[in-house]
C-alpha cells in the first residue's frame, strides 16, 4: 500500500512538474477582449450615474466590484472549459496553476479596499490606483506561465497605477481612470494571447 501511495504521489508531481514547463492557454482573446468592453460600459455606467463619486463611494464601488466579478466569472468559466480542450489530461493542474499567481493580488485588493473604505475615507480615492498596481502584480506573478510579451500588459497596469495616483484627489475617482486601463488593458492582453496562439500554431 505504501508502495501505492509513493506511486501516486509520484505522478502528482510529475504533473505538477508539467504543468509548470507547459504555457497555459486557458486564457480566451474573445474572452478577455470582452472583459475590455465591461470596463468601458461601466465607465459609462459610472459616468451617467455617479457624477460625484467622492460623495457616493458605495454607489461607484458597487458598479467597479460587480465589473470585477463579472468579468472574473466570464473568464473562469471559459478558462474551465477552454482548459479542459486544450489541456485535457493537465486541466486540473493548469487550472489550479492558473488560480494560485492570480490569488494572492485578488486577496490583496479586497482587503486594501475594505481597509480604505472602512478606516481611511480621506484615501479612498487611490482606490483606482492601487487596483491597477495589485492587478499588474497578479500579471507578472502569471508571466512565468503565460507568453513573455504579457510583460507588456503588466508593466501598463502599474504605469497606469502610479499615474492614477499621481492626479491626485477627485480626478483619480473619474469613470475613465478605471474604464480606459482597463479596457485598453485587457484588449492588449487579448492582442497578445491571439497573436503568440498564432506563432504558436505556424510553428506546429
Amino acid at each position: 500500500m505504501n508502495d501505492l501511495h509513493k506511486a501516486i504521489g509520484d505522478i502528482s508531481s510529475i504533473r505538477r512538474q508539467m504543468a509548470r514547463s507547459t504555457e497555459f492557454r486557458g486564457y480566451g482573446p474573445a474572452t478577455l477582449a470582452g472583459t475590455a468592453a465591461f470596463a468601458v460600459i461601466a465607465a459609462g455606467v459610472q459616468s451617467f450615474l455617479v457624477s460625484d463619486p467622492t460623495s457616493r463611494i458605495g454607489a461607484y464601488l458597487t458598479i467597479w466590484i460587480w465589473t470585477a466579478l463579472l468579468s472574473a466569472a466570464l473568464i473562469g468559466a471559459q478558462m474551465h472549459t477552454r482548459t479542459r480542450r486544450i489541456h485535457s489530461g493537465l486541466a486540473d493542474e493548469m487550472i489550479r496553476m492558473a488560480v494560485e499567481q492570480f490569488l494572492p493580488s485578488a486577496v490583496a485588493g479586497f482587503f486594501v479596499t475594505i481597509v480604505l473604505v472602512r478606516f481611511v475615507s480621506s484615501a479612498q480615492w487611490m482606490l483606482p490606483g492601487l487596483w491597477q498596481i495589485i492587478f499588474s502584480l497578479g500579471v507578472f506573478s502569471s508571466c512565468r506561465f503565460l507568453p513573455r510579451p504579457i510583460l507588456a500588459a503588466g508593466a501598463w497596469y502599474l504605469f497606469t497605477g502610479l499615474m492614477c495616483i499621481a492626479l491626485g484627489g477627485t480626478r483619480a475617482l473619474s469613470p475613465w481612470a478605471m474604464g480606459v486601463p482597463f479596457g485598453a488593458g485587457q484588449l492588449l492582453v487579448a492582442g497578445i494571447l491571439l497573436f503568440t496562439a498564432g506563432e504558436a500554431e505556424d510553428e506546429n
